[in-house]
């Protein structure tokens, strides 16, 4: 067996193994910032949506007042 080819028998599996390793790590680093922005995006709907929950509390609070000043009036006249 030649000598070449003996060397790069020898070090072909380590070089193999270092690169799995370093394509789980690059994988595994993606992954966790596709996580951290799914769940950014998650937090900014949620912050959306209680930001539309009460300002839909305080028109029904302004429709509610609104209807006993009409219900006032009307009994009135009546």
């Amino acid at each position: 067996m030649s000598e070449p080819i003996y060397l790069l028998t020898i070090f072909l599996l380590p070089v193999t193994v270092l690169l799995i390793f370093a394509m789980r790590f690059v994988a595994q680093t993606k992954q966790a910032k596709l996580r951290q922005q799914s769940d950014d995006d998650y937090r900014q709907l949620a912050e959306r949506s209680i930001a539309a929950q009460a300002e839909t509390a305080a028109a029904l609070a302004d429709l509610k007042s609104r209807i006993i000043t009409i219900e006032k009036i009307l009994k009135e006249v009546e």
